[in-house]
């Protein structure tokens, strides 16, 4: 761990402090202004919308400029979005609130690139353990973003204006710690050389293609179940403090493993860690399903964040051995593109169905992606045992 990576722990858990905040305090901003229920999450898809619609134009600032200036350009978004978002809360105006939040995609799809971005200010033997303590870092927004909701929600006449305002300050903060951060220079490109693959020639690949459905789907079923938690307990009749405590927890789940996935997936290997987080994803719905009460919403939401920390980390991780150099950009646009594209449509689902279907519904339905993630980590493992055969 060098300077450079501890910076960029700090700056992954500023960015979770937006995030939790963002997801906590969305949903149900947007429940009070949608003209209709189910359209309560509408502000939470923008936000990952937004992720997906820059993905591609990040990639070619972050080619062309550096992360340095690209990570910089994401976080001055990041104040302008929160303080547009804060006016439309304070004059209660759901589509300019759904503006505000696709235009913090910006930022998003930015500082998704923080994990990679790890990968390269390290040495190749120590990638894994690079990118889970930078995962880890977003134990940061654990603490400080569910209860900084809490504690700004109702500084302002509106609720929730004052949390979108700390928001800013929190972003502004994050401009302060990256001003002492240093990157490799971008290269010089030279004329005729190599560029690499295409984007289908990639995912032409399995290890790269299980890489990003493992990657996206795994962010997908998080969402879907984070995104929808708050709705539902507000639907069951606990109070925001709970809805605080469960999300809270949750992130820790999340992050805290980063302290450890790294080393895991050192001595097991990628695809055993990713396994095991399918199957705590599998035991979240089960104890989801199993009532309402705070403490099976505490527990579900525990497992649902230690399960993708494993999933997560293991998909980066694994996607980091199917690319070239040269192929950089292009591929951390590919796996950025496919998580933002689950996360959209999963932010959009979960409204949909907690307020139509019911939470029940919402778990069984979570059952399809886990299931599609785990026959591909599967065959992936049987393909390369296989491969092992025949090479022995």
């Amino acid at each position: 761990m060098n300077r450079n990576l501890w910076l960029l722990v700090l700056l992954q858990g500023l960015f979770l402090t937006n995030n939790v905040t963002f997801i906590a305090i969305n949903g149900l901003v947007g429940l009070s202004l949608a003209p209709y229920g189910w359209m309560a999450t509408v502000p939470v898809m923008g936000y990952v919308l937004g992720g997906a619609l820059f993905t591609g134009p990040v990639s070619k600032v972050q080619a062309r400029l550096g992360r340095r200036v690209s990570f910089q350009l994401g976080l001055a978004v990041a104040i302008a979005s929160t303080l547009l978002c804060a006016y439309a809360a304070s004059t209660r105006n759901f589509w300019l609130i759904c503006a505000g939040t696709v235009l913090a995609g910006y930022y998003a799809a930015n500082a998704n690139l923080y994990r990679f971005a790890s990968a390269e200010l390290s040495a190749p033997e120590v990638r894994e353990k690079a990118v889970s303590w930078v995962m880890a870092g977003g134990l940061l927004g654990a603490v400080v973003g569910p209860n900084l909701a809490a504690r700004t929600r109702d500084l302002a006449e509106a609720p929730f204006v004052g949390a979108y305002i700390a928001l800013a300050c929190v972003a502004a903060i994050a401009l302060v710690v990256l001003a002492f951060m240093r990157f490799p220079p971008v290269p010089p490109r030279k004329a005729g050389a190599a560029t690499g693959r295409s984007v289908g020639e990639l995912l032409s690949q399995p290890v790269f293609l299980i890489a990003a459905v493992s990657g996206g789907l795994g962010y997908g079923v998080m969402n879907l179940l984070m995104a929808s938690t708050p709705l539902a307990m507000q639907t069951c009749g606990l109070p925001f403090n709970d809805v605080a405590l469960v999300l809270e927890w949750h992130v820790i789940g999340m992050f805290a493993p980063g302290f450890f996935t790294g080393h895991l997936i050192k001595r097991f290997g990628t695809l055993p860690i990713m396994g095991v987080g399918i199957v705590l994803n599998a035991a979240c719905i089960a104890v989801a399903l199993s009532g309402v009460d705070l403490h099976q919403f505490l527990i579900a939401l525990f497992l649902l964040g230690v399960g993708w920390n494993f999933l997560f980390t293991g998909a980066t991780t694994l996607s980091l051995t199917a690319y070239a150099p040269e192929e950089r950009d292009r591929a951390q646009a590919v796996l950025n593109f496919f998580v933002f594209a689950t996360l959209a449509m999963s932010s959009f689902a979960s409204g949909v169905l907690v307020t139509t279907q019911g939470w029940t519904w919402l778990n069984l339905g979570s059952l399809v992606p886990v299931g599609v993630v785990a026959g591909g980590v599967a065959w992936l493992a049987w393909h390369r045992r296989g491969q092992r055969v025949v090479a022995g």
